[in-house]
């Protein structure tokens, strides 16, 4: 596949982009309200100083075996997640198996309706 460089500056512009590579590009003080990003590697991906109100993340992880990309030999990489503002959001049927929470505000987090930060209290 040929590279082709297409840089955007100052304009107002509606993408439609399927089956391409977009590695290594950047976006930089863009508004991207009411992007959608579907079966796409995300890979080393990295989103800073932005702001997500009301997005929606979900079916993120390996490809499961009916995906034409699964590879029973991969191993599925962390995600960090750091300096975020996440209060009032939802984790709905996730795996959060060895998911690490280090300095965080847990005030009035639930997991299952069990309220975490009392629950800690109490064993302190």
């Amino acid at each position: 596949m040929e590279t082709q460089k297409l840089n955007l500056t100052e304009c107002c512009a509606l993408i439609t982009a399927e089956n391409v590579m977009l590695n290594k590009s950047s976006f930089s003080n863009a508004s991207m309200r009411d992007i959608s990003i579907s079966d796409a590697d995300l890979s080393d991906m990295v989103i800073d100083g932005a702001q997500m109100g009301g997005a929606k993340i979900k079916n993120i992880g390996m490809p499961d075996d009916l995906h034409p990309n699964y590879d029973p030999n991969l191993q599925h990489r962390p995600v960090n997640f750091e300096m975020c503002d996440l209060n009032n959001s939802k984790f709905e049927s996730c795996d959060l198996s060895h998911v690490r929470l280090e300095n965080c505000n847990i005030t009035g987090l639930t997991i299952n309706g069990i309220a975490i930060d009392r629950l800690i209290g109490n064993i302190k």
